[in-house]
């Protein structure tokens, strides 16, 4: 006997998420379908459609935003001439709880890797060059993760950037090597800021 197609559907696509298993899909399926009202099912679906709707790519950072341009970009007190450079935008948001850094984003969307085929070319990394390029930037600041793919992802930019009249950092991390930084607390975020070092 099987769930019937609306079910499986749902299933599936509760499947598709990052670190969601088979059983957790019928889980949360079956919770839709049993235990939340008509109203709610169609406030998250719209709110899913909204996501694709209304949210877009800032050009100028690659963060998300509802506007032009995002929050920080369009924020004139912020020092436009120091970037800081991480690999998700949840890393991003993981920089901002801490409400110490004044500068600017570029999320990459992502960090070499040769087991996953990720290459040079799949990541946002042209315009951060030509920024450079043009004397737009005076310092960045290399905030990849510590992991093998991060610290790929950082040399590669050192070595594709050291040439310019820029200023190269490396976040100081007070994470073992491996370590995530959107799990990283506020605390060792900020620890790992104030210790930066210049990137050689």
């Amino acid at each position: 006997m099987k769930y019937p197609k609306a079910v499986l559907d749902l299933i599936e696509c509760f499947e598709s998420l990052p670190s969601v298993g088979k059983k957790t899909a019928e889980r949360y399926a079956l919770y839709c379908l049993m235990q939340k009202e008509e109203a709610e099912l169609i406030d998250f679906s719209n709110a899913l459609i909204g996501l694709k709707k209304d949210i877009h790519i800032c050009p100028c950072c690659g963060n998300i935003t509802e506007n032009e341009l995002c929050d920080v970009c369009s924020d004139d007190t912020r020092n436009h001439r120091l970037i800081l450079v991480v690999e998700s935008i949840k890393d991003l948001f993981t920089i901002e709880k801490i409400n110490e850094y004044q500068g600017i984003y570029h999320v990459l969307n992502g960090a070499i890797s040769v087991s996953k085929g990720i290459g040079v070319n799949d990541l946002n990394i042209a315009s951060l060059e030509e920024k450079c390029k043009n004397g737009e930037v005076d310092e960045i600041i290399l905030a990849t993760n510590a992991t093998l793919e991060g610290e790929t992802t950082a040399r590669y930019l050192h070595e594709l950037l050291k040439d310019y009249n820029v200023k190269i950092t490396r976040l100081a991390y007070g994470l073992p090597v491996g370590g995530d930084l959107s799990y990283a607390d506020e605390m060792t975020v900020l620890k790992a800021f104030e210790g930066r070092r210049e990137y050689k």
